[in-house]
């Protein structure tokens, strides 16, 4: 009898739960039975595994297999366990000496010829190895993906054939690399291309410094959706920690590479995206908008023609800032840290308060309705965006700043936030609330008596001096002034339903 193990890992979520692969020859009737809680892809991992065998000129062994997927309460699921599996095989039956498995884990998906096929999830394994000490075998299509994690050394193959030549020592891998970039891409547009609407301009300026959620309510043509795909440009580029979590979300939703790491997220589902399309579900739970849109933006145009429903899910992870997806047999957690930035009409048809507007009272009000009260004590930053006069549309706004300027900014603000509490500002806790923005007994007073006039929350009262915090940053401001405490109440837009 022989028994050979194997290391792997699964996918659960952001997650790479360790997955202990055991093989074992016996004496009976030749079969292959796998064990440990595999779904029908894992289960069907038998005949791929004996074709890309036999087919790479190994022998299949004429005996009884059992192998074991360790834990087994743990699910499993895809083909990302194939070459394990095959190179179980190969060490129980000494075609393959078991101890060059050791410190090594392998993960890829086999053909019928033994060639090795890319898989979702990579890189959260990859990151997993390294704090487990361990190299990665991995297919050529994720080397490069896995390799940025800098403490894992990955070896990128292509075939059943040039794994087993590594491990036998006869023609070792080589180590892959790849590079993070270490700015964002030229965005598609600039700030400067904008018309008008300074105070728009100036609001998604503080928003870009402090990760604030902001709305933009507007009749039709006003530039509403334009701002929001400008914030973008103005935002600085990720950490490199923030571009491993970025491209670990993807990686799991099977994105690829490139569309993780070349500049903030910016996700823009249509009004019509469910629920689940937002936060993330299925039976096999994966990363919804939300999620992908981590470290970056998630922009809801049209915001009152989303289903209430599917609106009221934001409520939570705006708060928390990770969705926590619960199926029957497990929970999965995904990442949330999302920046809101939402555009509306005031009325049904748009054009409230002109001689072009047929809509009722009440049609406004079911209008407006459709967004809960909670989820707008949610949003920092809620900004009218009125028609320009076409005299000034015409004129142009050649003195704009553009969006390098603007960026600059923006990255000094971070620095300053990030120096002082570790976290930018729209994150503040309630006891950092008290440590880093005190006010002084005329402040209070204006804040009070704000908070009365205009009904505000507790939520929505830390979240302005989140918003005055920011605007004092942008100013190089030590303190909070009552010019910033001011800014911070004029953009609490105080809606009627």
């Amino acid at each position: 009898m022989a028994l050979a193990i194997v290391h792997s890992r699964a996918k659960i979520g952001v997650d790479a739960p360790s997955v202990t692969i055991e093989v074992h020859l016996s004496n009976g009737l030749p079969g292959l039975t796998i064990v440990g809680m595999p779904e029908t892809a894992v289960r069907e991992s038998k005949d791929r595994v004996r074709s890309a065998l036999l087919n790479s000129h190994f022998e299949f062994p004429a005996r009884r297999i059992t192998i074991n997927l360790a834990p087994a309460d743990l699910p499993k699921e895809g083909g990302r366990f194939d070459l394990a599996i095959a190179l179980g095989i190969l060490a129980a039956s000494e075609q393959l000496p078991a101890e060059q498995l050791a410190d090594t884990e392998v993960i890829g998906e086999l053909a019928l010829s033994g060639e090795l096929r890319s898989i979702d999830g990579v890189l959260p394994t990859a990151l997993a190895c390294a704090r487990a000490g361990k190299s990665l075998i991995a297919p050529i299509g994720n080397a490069s993906e896995a390799a940025l994690s800098k403490n894992t050394v990955v070896y990128g193959a292509q075939h059943l054939l040039e794994v087993c030549a590594h491990l036998n020592g006869k023609q070792p891998l080589v180590p892959s690399t790849t590079s993070i970039p270490g700015s964002i891409d030229v965005p598609a547009g600039d700030i400067s291309d904008i018309v008008g609407q300074h105070q728009a301009k100036r609001a998604l300026e503080i928003a870009a410094a402090g990760g604030h959620n902001l709305l933009f309510k507007g009749p039709p043509g006003t530039g509403k959706t334009m701002l929001a795909s400008r914030l973008p440009s103005i935002l600085p580029p990720l950490s490199a920690d923030e571009l491993l979590e970025v491209a670990a979300i993807h990686s799991v939703a099977g994105l690829g590479l490139r569309s993780a790491l070349s500049q903030p997220p910016f996700r823009s589902p249509h009004h019509t995206a469910s629920a689940t399309a937002l936060v993330g579900g299925g039976s096999v739970p994966r990363p919804g908008e939300i999620s992908l849109a981590h470290h970056g933006v998630l922009f809801l145009d049209e915001l009152p023609e989303f289903p209430r429903k599917v609106l009221e899910v934001l409520r939570e992870p705006l708060q928390s800032g990770e969705i926590m997806i619960s199926r029957v047999q497990a929970q999965t957690r995904y990442p949330a840290r999302f920046q809101l930035v939402a555009a509306m009409n005031p009325c049904p048809c748009g054009y409230q308060g002109s001689e072009r507007c047929r809509c009722t009272p009440d049609q406004v009000r079911r209008y407006r309705e459709k967004i809960s009260g909670p989820l707008l004590d949610r949003v920092d930053l809620q900004v009218d965006v009125p028609a320009l006069p076409s005299k000034e549309l015409m004129q142009g706004n050649p003195e704009s700043e553009r969006s390098d300027v603007v960026r600059q900014r923006v990255t000094l603000a971070r620095d300053k936030q990030r120096q002082r509490n570790n976290v930018l500002n729209s994150q503040l806790s309630s006891q950092q609330l008290q440590r880093y923005c005190p006010l002084q007994a005329d402040q209070k007073q204006l804040l009070q008596r704000a908070s009365e006039r205009m009904d505000l929350s507790a939520r929505a009262i830390h979240r302005v001096l989140k918003v005055a915090r920011t605007i004092a940053d942008l100013e190089s401001s030590e303190t909070i002034e009552v010019t910033h405490l001011s800014e911070a109440l004029s953009y609490r837009y105080k809606f009627s339903h």
